[in-house]
């Protein structure tokens, strides 16, 4: 049964990138190198259906650090939480979770090729579908936010943004470490380098992505264009990110139930 699914798998492949057969009419090509980059082309889905949880990432760095400006600051009467420093929190649960993922999760992989590929699938589409929820929490707390300070005078607490801190560090852990374990298992012996680099591309090109649809949107829609996140509608552009991010969710499952 399993031979019979990995016969199909590659029949699938097969017929997708057809069209690299015609390479082997070349003399210096061999059968193998095609055979490779059929291999590697296949991942690219994959590698595609990550960009924009990474461009969901970024936000972290940048209009989190602003709502939290404009929010409730204080630990104690004396004492406030800088906002940038709330990531801080984030990543000491995540060195935590790592050592429960060592004692656990490989206990739930398998040594079998296929389990682990499916497992490795399942780890990088929860890390994407947590990215959603995140986006969508993201949007409902700055929705709250600017309800409370516009029409009550009131700033909530800056600890409502670390739901989306604690839940996109998890969701980068699952996605990224899911991506290098499944593109370094999955790729061709002689292209095992540029697969494994392709995570960090994934990275650096959501982080790209971040920056161009801010400029997008400011030009389209004018919902940035605020001098703060008060005058902002911050909220609906975490909306189109909660959006383009399950669309891309949708996109991994149909690519990993080939691959998997």
């Amino acid at each position: 049964m399993i031979q019979y699914k990995i016969e199909l798998q590659d029949r699938y492949w097969y017929l997708i990138f057809r069209f690299l057969n015609k390479a082997k009419l070349n003399n210096n090509i061999s059968a193998t190198d095609v055979e490779e980059t059929r291999t590697f082309l296949a991942l690219l889905p994959i590698f595609a259906s990550t960009i924009v949880m990474n461009c969901c990432l970024a936000q972290l760095s940048t209009y989190s650090v602003q709502q939290g400006m404009l929010m409730n600051k204080k630990l104690t009467q004396s004492f406030e939480v800088p906002p940038a420093s709330l990531n801080a929190i984030a990543l000491l649960l995540l060195l935590f979770s790592i050592a429960f993922y060592e004692l656990f999760g490989k206990r739930i992989s398998s040594s079998n090729n296929e389990r682990s590929t499916s497992f490795n699938l399942k780890r990088i589409g929860a890390g994407l579908a947590l990215t959603s929820v995140s986006m969508a929490i993201a949007s409902i707390v700055e929705a709250k936010r600017k309800h409370e300070a516009v029409h009550n005078n009131i700033k909530i607490s800056v600890f409502w943004l670390e739901f989306l801190y604690v839940l996109l560090s998890f969701s980068d852990m699952l996605t990224l470490g899911g991506m290098l374990e499944f593109f370094y298992r999955e790729s061709p012996a002689s292209m095992k380098t540029i697969s494994t680099a392709l995570g960090w591309f994934s990275t650096s090109l959501g982080f790209f992505l971040s920056s161009l649809l801010v400029d997008v949107t400011k030009a389209v829609t004018g919902w940035l264009d605020g001098k703060d996140a008060n005058g902002s509608r911050l909220e609906l552009f975490y909306a189109v990110l909660w959006k383009s991010n399950s669309s891309h969710l949708c996109t991994c499952f149909l690519w990993g139930w080939q691959d998997g």
